[in-house]
């Protein structure tokens, strides 16, 4: 039989593999614009056209185009010019990540104009987690943003990302659009229990599979312990994994790794071998768990695996009090106390976890080598590249000089990827075969083989006078963290940091709990613990307002921190953290103006209500954060700037440049980048909590300002000049007498045997805060307990605003994300522990389900961060999902204290409510009273 399709022209006449999609066919040939986000038609990240007609193509069987004229994001322009639609996304920045972004444009592309008056149905088999979708519908209305500012002139213009033409025409190479020549497939076997001990595995069916090359298991991992958490100081985290293990915790831990010629042969793999379970018991609940008798999910030496209490299934605790919380609730005119409950959240960045690794020659020649000719190469989807190198040195003993890492383009991220899943697997495996080896995750092992958000229950007591001043505030936290400790200490820690210490209460205290259970394990999701205790202490300042017949705007004014007062919290003074720039009056201010403006109404018989919280956040890690650039003199007069913060959307490549360009004097398009790369800079954290613009670009603006200073001072001795009177502009030094170029003097440097190169080192400490505050109103139909967003404001205290496109498109991202978590997302577990969510039963926010926000910016000059720059990727998560449900109280006078706030639970809570008020009329007065 005969086969040929024509993609983007091209014919192509190799048959496909039996029963591989057309996603995997055009992959497999090169047209890596087309992604693989779910393998089940869910997000439309692989969306092409098959005869000009869009398809999932993961849908689509490749056997079915035969004849047909295929069409990918690459072959949308021609003769060298984008595409209109290419064109309207990169004038608005329609991306973040930019994974969804080739779906979205064969998508919009097919539009007519019945379909495009009617967006939120046209895109709801497309997905975005990145933008909040206010920036995608822009793109598709021809609303640009992106400026070309004047050299010298970048920082706080709308400067478009510099990947973004390749992110448009489908040419930016995320982790696996590489083509590594003889590459093998891994694919993972999971266990089935949530508590067992392996006592047996008989690998030679699956060894006899063709195409199977290797079978990984507990027999062949290192002995050695360590967290999948990765952090500057790793003694932070506990050391109670193992890479293989004879007891497996929860229902999906790995037990054993089959490598193969193809997927499909690993997987057959997988099926064949043979394990032996001695099912022990299991403890599902944190606050059981901490019980006497409790199964014990970790038997460890507390010391030398850094268990707070192993016994107890506690991994880490805080416990403080600042002044006596018994005293202040004596003080107090009014208490009011209750708990609240947040559930697993799962990031679902569409780009999965996965690695590919292999040797690399170190002396001439290309392609893979093997061991004793090359090093070892880790191409990852991380955020953390140095960490993870540091991590597989420490846990293989190798040298770090033998071990590279690399991010490509990073598909999203938000904290899940500050963890180290597959590389150590797969470096394992690579090291036995010395064969390249890949390991990437379905969108069902994102659910059960990742991690998730802590699971949190909070108990929250507070009091105040009748003036409205707080007396006490207390606080009583368990986080599960599942059955790994990796992030739980630091989690819960820095849940209960700055959620106190935004208030002035001369009494507080806390005591805070990282269980674990034999559950899928938790990690670091955006906010760092902060959103799941914010929405219980927002939650409880509106009732505590209400008891005293205030406004809840008014009471938090007259109790939120100062500019200029000590962060007090009982989990400890961080001596670092400081208020360097304060904008929480303005983000106030902001509110109240939003409330004061008339907005759409609701419909007829809904109930209306309106409600606000604020939060603050560090603008990075405590205990330090290091960042290193590095920027160069080209010889065509451009710069080189070499960074290690990864790029998934976070949008730090942009910004540094602008602070390169500004500080050179010239343009972002003479600046390239080299980033995410253990060979091209010195050492580098990574890109999480907030450090991208605090901590690395402070670090590119330093080493900026170097290279400055040695450019000014080799022009003035070359020219014999005045170096005071010499002036570094776009592509030249000026004298008073005379104009250089920068081609010039680097041809001249060179000749003296002078590098024109300087670095920048940052630290990450001191700290500042940023705040930032939502509001919301909203209409609830009580006969249904659908609610509608009438209106959502945000203010946020960014400081200086580098790139307010940029910028807002991470408030919005935000903002969606967390009305997901507040509304819809849900890890459900059985009886077993096993997690029973499917991707597309998990409801991520689609295009309709996002309304659009208003961000509004107070700027600052922060005195700590890079030219008065703050964070603001993960701080707008926080406050919202307390806003919506103060407006929700506001609206129907129910507390809500579990998340999320799905239709049918507010619809049960208003009909007991409703019961309630009946059988109280009903009943009348209470004896006594009139």
């Amino acid at each position: 039989m005969s086969f040929e399709v024509q993609v983007n022209g091209e014919p192509f006449r190799a048959e496909p593999r039996p029963g591989a999609c057309l996603r995997t066919y055009l992959r497999e040939r090169g047209w890596f614009g087309v992604k693989k986000g779910c393998d089940a038609g869910d997000c439309g990240a692989c969306t092409v056209h098959v005869d000009g007609q869009p398809v999932h193509s993961c849908l689509y069987p490749a056997v079915r185009a035969d004849g047909r004229t295929v069409t990918t994001v690459e072959g949308l322009a021609t003769g060298g010019e984008l595409h209109p639609v290419q064109r309207r996304f990169l004038d608005a920045q329609g991306f973040q990540c930019g994974f969804c972004t080739a779906g979205y444009l064969m998508t919009t592309v097919a539009l007519d104009d019945e379909q495009l008056a009617d967006l939120p149905r046209a895109f709801k088999g497309n997905l975005c987690r990145c933008t909040g979708y206010r920036a995608i519908e822009d793109a598709v209305r021809g609303v640009g943003h992106a400026a070309a500012p004047c050299a010298g002139d970048a920082v706080g213009q709308n400067v478009p990302a510099p990947a973004g033409p390749q992110v448009v025409t489908g040419t930016a190479r995320y982790t696996f659009d590489i083509d590594v020549p003889g590459l093998l497939h891994m694919k993972l076997l999971r266990s089935p229990h949530a508590h067992a001990r392996i006592t047996a595995v008989d690998t030679a069916a699956a060894r006899r599979v063709p195409g199977v090359r290797l079978v990984l298991t507990h027999h062949d991992a290192p002995e050695r312990h360590y967290s999948t958490a990765l952090h500057e100081h790793p003694t932070r985290d506990p050391a109670d994994t193992r890479l293989l293990d004879d007891t497996v915790r929860y229902v999906g831990q790995r037990v054993a790794a089959v490598v193969a010629d193809s997927e499909a042969a690993a997987e057959e793999g997988c099926r064949r071998v043979e394990v032996t379970y001695e099912v022990l018991p299991s403890v599902l609940d944190p606050e059981a768990a901490m019980l006497p008798g409790a199964p014990v999910v970790h038997a460890k030496d507390a010391r030398t695996a850094r268990i707070a209490r192993p016994r107890d299934n506690v991994v880490g605790e805080v416990h403080g009090e600042t002044g006596s919380v018994r005293e202040g609730f004596a003080e107090a005119d009014v208490v009011y106390e209750e708990t609240f409950r947040t559930q697993r959240v799962q990031h679902a960045s569409l780009e999965t976890h996965g690695a590919v690794a292999w040797y690399e020659r170190t002396e001439g020649g290309s392609g893979p080598a093997r061991k004793g000719s090359g090093r070892l190469v880790v191409r990852s989807s991380t955020q953390t590249p140095f960490l993870t190198r540091r991590a597989l040195c420490a846990l293989f003993d190798l040298p770090l000089e033998e071990v590279r890492v690399l991010a490509g383009r990073v598909g999203g991220g938000f904290g899940g990827k500050q963890e180290m899943l597959v590389e150590d697997v797969v470096v394992l495996a690579v090291m036995r075969l010395e064969r390249p080896v890949k390991l990437e995750y379905t969108r069902a092992e994102q659910f059960y083989g990742a991690t998730t958000r802590h699971p949190f229950t909070v108990r929250v007591k507070a009091g105040a006078r009748h003036d409205g001043t707080l007396t006490a505030l207390q606080l009583r936290v368990v986080s599960d963290t599942g059955a790994y400790g990796n992030h739980g200490p630091a989690v819960m820690s820095h849940s209960v940091g700055e959620s106190m210490a935004l208030y002035r209460a001369p009494h507080k205290r806390a005591d805070g709990y990282s269980v674990y259970t034999h559950t899928v394990p938790a990690g670091a999701f955006r906010g760092y613990g902060l959103g799941q205790v914010v929405f219980a202490v927002e939650s409880v300042m509106d009732e505590l307002a209400r008891l005293l017949s205030m406004d809840p705007l008014v009471f938090r004014e007259r109790n939120v921190i100062g500019p200029g007062e000590a962060m007090v919290s009982p989990g400890g003074t961080e001596e670092d953290l400081h208020i360097a720039s304060y904008g929480l009056d303005r983000c106030l201010a902001v509110v109240r103006g939003a409330r004061a403006e008339p907005g759409p109404e609701a419909p007829a018989g809904w109930l209306v209500g309106e409600g606000s919280a604020l939060s603050m956040i560090a603008t990075g890690p405590p205990d330090g954060h290091v960042a290193n650039a590095r920027v160069g003199l080209l010889p065509d007069g451009g710069y080189d700037l070499a960074v290690g913060t990864a790029e998934f959307g976070n949008g730090t490549t942009t910004v540094h440049r602008q602070i390169a360009a500004g500080e050179l004097g010239t343009t972002v398009d003479r600046i390239t980048v080299r980033q995410a790369d253990t060979d091209v800079v010195k050492y580098d954290t990574g890109a999480f909590g907030s450090t991208g613009t605090m901590v690395a670009g402070k670090a590119t603006l330093r080493a900026s300002q170097a290279l400055t200073g040695v450019i000014l001072d080799f022009a003035a001795r070359h020219l014999a000049a005045d170096r005071a009177e010499c002036r570094l502009v776009e592509d030249a030094v000026e004298c008073p007498d005379r104009r250089v170029p920068l081609k010039e003097l680097h041809a001249a440097a060179r000749t003296a045997g002078q590098e024109m190169v300087a670095d920048g080192h940052f630290g990450g400490t001191p700290r500042s805060v940023a705040f930032n505050a939502q509001w919301f109103r909203l209409a609830v139909d009580p006969g249904t307990g659908e609610i509608a967003v009438l209106r959502s404001v945000h203010a946020a205290d960014a400081g200086k605003v580098m790139n307010p496109m940029q910028c807002r498109g991470q408030v919005e991202g935000g903002i969606a994300q967390a009305l997901g978590a507040a509304l819809f997302e849900n890890v459900r577990l059985d009886g077993r522990g096993a997690v029973t969510t499917a991707f597309r039963q998990y409801r991520l926010p689609q295009y309709a389900d996002v309304p659009r926000t208003e961000v509004h910016f107070v700027e600052t000059e922060d005195a700590i961060g890079p030219l008065g720059a703050k964070s603001m990727s993960e701080s707008p998560f926080n406050p919202v999902a307390p806003a919506f449900a103060n407006a929700l109280r506001n609206a129907t006078g129910v507390r809500f204290t579990e998340l999320p706030l799905t239709r049918d639970r507010v619809w049960l809570a208003l009909d007991r409510h409703a019961k309630d008020r009946h059988a109280k009329d009903r009943a009348g007065p209470a004896p006594g009273r009139m």
